[in-house]
């Protein structure tokens, strides 16, 4: 029987658990990271930021932004979107300022390691239902391979509050829900050797990934103009919620 991809999985991820941490987790984030590097999935979200910042140079008419770019990655597990984005702005001679926020102390330990000879680069380790209700304002705020951890009610709840906080708009990158996803992800888990939980994670999230019409009524709901939905390789959608 083929897997039923109709609505959104409720079933917990093993990695939901914040308290987790030790060898199998950080094995598990950076394998992750790797095979989304490799399937292209930080150039999702690399897009998604330069089509923002794009947006945003055309209408104050700059050929560079010469002030400091704030970029907020949630759920930024082992740090690697944001040494992407890193990389990208000392190659374009831009001034990012970049901070990853995730609930797990291991995770932002482990990625405050990788990441430390960059030093645009800090992290945070706190609840992001409670850091949206701060006096803080970013120009981007970034969802990479995180949306699909949250439920629904809780989706519309995080939108809401990364629309007050981002000058600039929101980027979401997240996994597609359908069955083909899901079986080449079983030949994956083989062929990169992935260790049990990360498999079993890995086939939950796809069932709790989105359809574009999730995508599309989130976007009703919340009554947010001018969003652009896209189909990308790997089985993923980016969404871009401009705030300009």
């Amino acid at each position: 029987m083929m897997v039923n991809t109709s609505q959104r999985s409720k079933a917990p991820e093993i990695m939901d658990d914040f308290s987790m941490e030790g060898e199998i987790l950080r094995d598990a984030l950076d394998k992750i990271a790797g095979i989304n590097r490799l399937l292209g999935g930080n150039k999702v979200t690399l897009e998604g930021v330069q089509q923002l910042l794009r947006k945003d140079r055309q209408q104050k008419q700059e050929s560079v932004p010469e002030r400091e770019i704030r970029i907020l990655d949630v759920g930024c597990g082992n740090g690697d979107m944001l040494r992407t984005l890193a990389d990208f702005a000392i190659e374009k001679h831009l001034k990012f300022q970049l901070t990853g926020i995730d609930a797990n102390a291991f995770t932002i330990n482990h990625a405050r390691g990788l990441s430390e000879n960059y030093e645009n680069i800090n992290f945070l380790c706190a609840d992001i239902f409670e850091e949206i209700l701060l006096e803080k304002e970013y120009d981007l705020i970034l969802c990479t391979l995180t949306l699909h951890h949250f439920k629904d009610e809780e989706i519309l709840t995080l939108l809401k509050g990364f629309k007050e906080k981002s000058k600039l708009g929101i980027v979401i990158n997240d996994l597609q829900r359908s069955a083909l996803p899901y079986y080449l992800f079983m030949a994956l888990c083989f062929v990169f050797r992935l260790n049990s939980m990360s498999k079993d994670d890995g086939l939950v999230s796809i069932l709790r990934g989105f359809k574009k019409a999730d995508l599309q009524r989130y976007s009703n709901q919340l009554n947010l103009k001018n969003t652009s939905i896209r189909w990308k390789w790997a089985f993923r959608y980016q969404w871009i919620i401009p705030s300009i």
